[in-house]
């Protein structure tokens, strides 16, 4: 049923997780406060902050598909509710995606920082902690799976 609480939490995942695309994930400012680095899903871009010129810019697009894969999975797994162990194994594989994701932009944004400003380290934003949420989300989502599957397996063994 899709009105199950697991359903709320696999639709929140996605929709954290496709909000990721859209938000900036981490931000920099080197300490003569003339240049920024953002961390977006899409791309790292250095600004000039005055000018709001962009300097430099390289793209990072495995962040975003990963994120979007991922939001889509939650999609898919919020559509498998008459199968729970499908729906368990696919919140599985998303949590290992949601992961790699996550390290995928410590990693980035650890790689930018020294480079750019290794005294300082920057600030993790919202797009961080979407990541974040939806992880927790999706291993309540599980949880709740599960504790449904054993009601169902201790009601069929009294039959």
């Amino acid at each position: 049923m899709i009105q199950r609480i697991q359903s709320v939490f696999l639709l929140l995942v996605s929709i954290a997780m496709i909000c990721l695309s859209f938000f900036t994930i981490w931000v920099q400012v080197d300490p003569g406060q003339t240049y920024q680095l953002k961390l977006t899903a899409w791309s790292l871009i250095k600004t000039q902050i005055s000018s709001q010129e962009i300097v430099e810019q390289s793209n990072n697009y495995y962040i975003g598909i990963l994120a979007i894969v991922a939001g889509l999975l939650a999609l898919y797994s919020l559509l498998q509710y008459k199968d729970r162990g499908k729906q368990m194994l696919v919140n599985m594989i998303n949590s290992l995606l949601m992961g790699i994701t996550l390290g995928a932009v410590v990693f980035v944004s650890y790689r930018a920082n020294e480079m750019f400003n290794p005294s300082v380290t920057g600030a993790y934003v919202i797009g961080f902690y979407t990541i974040v949420f939806a992880l927790v989300m999706n291993m309540l989502a599980n949880r709740f799976i599960r504790k449904d599957e054993l009601l169902v397996r201790s009601v069929d063994r009294i039959r």
